[in-house]
């Protein structure tokens, strides 16, 4: 059975509150995971990229399908930490066999510009460590792109590393340009709030980066794909270098509750076709996130296959044919 979503912005707070789970402890002083992959830039070069999923506060927007709260701290991110983790994060990829990544993501499951997830006093500390990278990418809510993106850049400007001034690029989670849903996702902006933070990054010279729902909740089956298209439009009309389609991950309580009417994890043979119909219309980057495909396969014979498919599509930029598989026919049926 499924519960009733508020309508007011408090209430929503409370819904997604009562329905988590105990928060996991954290140590703030450790990371979660370094991840290196192998990304196309601007110029079609491949490169490699680290991600460093960062541990700090909680973000303050609490949007009813996020889960990345269970890796964050209920207090405030200690001045230091962030640093550390990055220092860390760095010694990781320097003591593995390859050379060092050109390009490093800093994700935090919140707001990079949040000044209770990450001090902005340590942006000095962190501009120091990221010197030794062409690309820096962090992510962060539109709400707070403003002065302390300038900060950020005036660190990284002030202390060049061996390979030069790392350039910015700041990931923001669009999610889906359908209006009710949008608002129903409860990331309290709209479209346009979204497209005067792209404008923001624009006149800074950063490079932004979109993140869009695959089957986003509150929007019907048979309109997804059409609003995924639709969605895609718009991250490229503000000026995104790339775009990442996220799958929707179930598990964080509130979807649960609200039922299959707001929210179905995709199948894998969704993420295919719904990645070659946005390809085929991106008129830049467009990715789509590989992270915890098992869940969304029903047979295990032909997944290895076809993630592999999916990350070379990542890499050319274009659909390749499709894998057929003696168990599943390819169907997953």
């Amino acid at each position: 059975m499924s519960t009733t979503y508020p309508e007011r912005h408090a209430d929503r707070d409370r819904f997604v509150l009562e329905h988590r789970d105990p928060r996991p402890s954290h140590d703030p002083w450790r990371h979660h995971g370094v991840l290196v992959e192998e990304e196309r830039t601007r110029s079609g070069d491949i490169v490699r990229a680290a991600t460093v999923f960062l541990t700090g506060r909680e973000c303050p927007w609490r949007c009813v399908m996020c889960d990345l709260w269970r890796f964050t701290l209920e207090t405030d991110s200690p001045p230091g930490a962030i640093p550390h983790q990055i220092g860390l994060a760095i010694d990781e990829l320097r003591r593995a066999a390859a050379p060092l990544p050109t390009h490093i993501k800093l994700y935090n499951a919140g707001s990079f510009f949040d000044p209770r997830a990450v001090p902005p006093g340590d942006y000095d500390a962190i501009a120091r460590q990221l010197g030794q990278f062409d690309h820096v990418i962090v992510e962060s809510h539109p709400a707070l792109i403003g002065s302390r993106v300038d900060d950020l850049l005036a660190s990284l400007a002030a202390q060049p590393g061996p390979r030069g001034v790392p350039t910015l690029e700041v990931a923001m989670g669009l999610e889906t340009t359908n209006p009710s849903a949008l608002d129903r996702l409860h990331k309290r902006m709209t479209m346009a709030d979204f497209a005067r933070a792209a404008d923001a990054l624009r006149d800074r010279e950063v490079a932004l980066r979109v993140f869009l729902l695959v089957f986003p909740p509150f929007v019907a089956p048979r309109e997804q794909e059409l609003w995924l298209g639709r969605s895609v439009d718009a991250a490229f009309a503000c000026g995104a270098s790339a775009v990442s389609l996220i799958p929707l991950r179930l598990g964080n309580g509130s979807l649960e509750a609200l039922g299959s009417e707001a929210a179905a994890r995709p199948r894998l043979k969704d993420l295919e076709r719904v990645f070659e119909s946005a390809l085929a219309r991106a008129r830049g980057r467009l990715f789509l996130d590989l992270w915890d495909l098992e869940k969304m396969a029903c047979c295990a014979q032909c997944l290895p296959e076809r993630r592999e498919r999916l990350a070379r599509m990542n890499r050319e930029q274009q659909a390749l044919p499709a894998i057929a598989c003696p168990s599943c026919g390819g169907s997953e049926a």
